[in-house]
């Protein structure tokens, strides 16, 4: 991402070394505003209805291209409940509790992903978000490489070890 203004003061940014990385900053020697780019934290579910994994496709996104159900965090919510909330707006679906995989980077996109699996329930209904779902049997269910794919991989992972580890 890159700007330009600095949201503090109005003035341009300047490209300096800080932290040991070069940063965007207030070319106003009496602002101390730093452009940080630091890594956003999403919601990532694994969302498990009827022993089926339900796949979305964002309104606009390839159409052969599904992933999980992803989100931000709203202010003063917690990862697990940001992630039933995701469930319930984006599928209209009700979760059980979340079951913590793991965090995963997503450099491409600057984000750090928080990843859980749930058991949800209800009449799929579609949020805004999105222009389609699709439902994979788990057995049939294969990663992909970036973005969630890595804690799909590790769900997988630890489901043919442990078993169903949720149930």
């Amino acid at each position: 991402m890159e700007i330009n203004y600095c949201p503090q003061c109005g003035k341009s940014l300047r490209s300096a070394e800080i932290g040991g990385r070069t940063r965007r900053c207030c070319s106003d020697a009496g602002c101390s505003y730093v452009f940080w780019n630091n890594p956003i934290p999403v919601v990532a579910a694994i969302v498990e209805v009827d022993g089926t994994i339900i796949l979305a496709r964002g309104k606009e996104w390839p159409e052969k291209m599904y992933g999980l159900i992803t989100g931000f965090l709203e202010q003063d919510e917690t990862p697990d409940d940001a992630v039933r909330r995701e469930v319930r707006e984006e599928l209209g679906l009700e979760a059980t509790a979340a079951h913590f995989l793991g965090n995963y980077t997503f450099f491409e996109m600057n984000q750090l992903l928080l990843a859980y699996h749930v058991t949800a329930w209800g009449d799929i209904i579609l949020g805004d978000e999105l222009a389609d779902i699709k439902r994979v049997p788990v057995e049939r269910l294969k990663p992909w490489t970036i973005g969630t794919g890595p804690a799909v991989r590790d769900w997988l992972a630890l489901r043919r070890h442990q078993g169903d580890p949720y149930s």
